[in-house]
């Protein structure tokens, strides 16, 4: 290791004092994040150590992951480089008022499948001409992009999958709960 790199390493482990409890408590969250990341990657901390050869050691990898040991940027993009994610998905939500709420923090949970949605969704297709403005041209698009990808034609209904509700929220500029409920308001949605 040249001098230089030895300085970098040097700083990150000073420290000017205890963390106030705030600190301490986002730094656990990041420690989680980091920790949750690492195992999706399928690695140990050993493995991540030689995968990176050795910019990683495992001890100083763990204490980031327990929350003992502060991370700097230029290191968190390194580390999100080297798991191959954005940063930000290193980074759990800021609990700043004016934030979404817990349910809802905008960060993605890489260890978890995504839930699934609460009912079968089907759209009745012959609705959908009664439909104007650009997010309805957008949806119709999609839709129609659904039925030639499942080679199904039958221009009537169609079955809504969780990925497509997905994209229809981002279409109707909502969440996928929302997605659901605004299909319904639109009069969409066929009854099961």
């Amino acid at each position: 290791m040249g001098s230089g790199e030895h300085k970098h390493v040097a700083n990150e482990t000073d420290t000017d004092g205890e963390l106030d409890g705030a600190a301490q408590v986002y730094g656990k969250k990041v420690g989680d994040r980091l920790r949750a990341i690492r195992r999706q990657k399928g690695m140990s901390l050993q493995d991540a150590e030689e995968a990176s050869g050795q910019e990683f050691k495992a001890s100083v990898l763990g204490a980031y992951e327990r929350g003992e040991r502060a991370i700097s940027v230029p290191r968190l993009q390194r580390l999100a480089r080297f798991y191959n994610v954005p940063v930000d998905q290193l980074l759990p939500r800021d609990d700043a008022p004016g934030f979404r709420s817990d349910s809802d923090d905008g960060v993605v949970d890489l260890t978890r499948a995504a839930p699934e949605p609460p009912r079968k969704i089907t759209l009745d297709l012959t609705r959908l001409d009664e439909l104007h403005g650009t997010a309805a041209e957008m949806l119709t698009r999609y839709l129609a992009m659904i039925q030639v990808q499942r080679q199904d034609f039958n221009g009537r209904m169609l079955t809504i999958r969780r990925d497509d509700l997905r994209a229809i929220a981002c279409i109707l500029d909502t969440t996928v709960d929302g997605a659901a409920k605004r299909l319904d308001e639109l009069r969409l949605c066929l009854v099961r």
